[in-house]
């Protein structure tokens, strides 16, 4: 076999292996979903949710931590980065 025709094998390895990435956890949280069907409520603070299914609530958790952790991490970048700028500023 020639390079070019191991990149093309390359290449189509890659693929696979992406959309089979892609695909595992996409399976994982449907089966999660459907056998989490059991109605509750939750409470906190006083306040009551209506009754859905667990699954609802563990999903709106993990969406809600999937967009407050990256702007938690590029809130604490930014003030490390200042941190530095500062100190190697007072070095000189």
């Amino acid at each position: 076999m020639s390079f070019f025709e191991w990149e093309i094998v390359m290449m189509r390895i890659k693929r696979f292996l992406l959309i089979f990435a892609l695909f595992l956890p996409m399976l994982a949280i449907l089966v999660f979903v459907l056998e989490n069907q059991q109605n509750v409520s939750l409470s906190l603070l006083g306040l009551t949710t209506g009754q859905m299914p667990i699954s609802v609530f563990v999903v709106l958790a993990l969406i809600l931590g999937m967009l407050i952790g990256p702007l938690l991490g590029a809130l604490f970048r930014n003030r490390r980065d200042r941190t530095r700028n500062t100190m190697r500023s007072s070095e000189r």
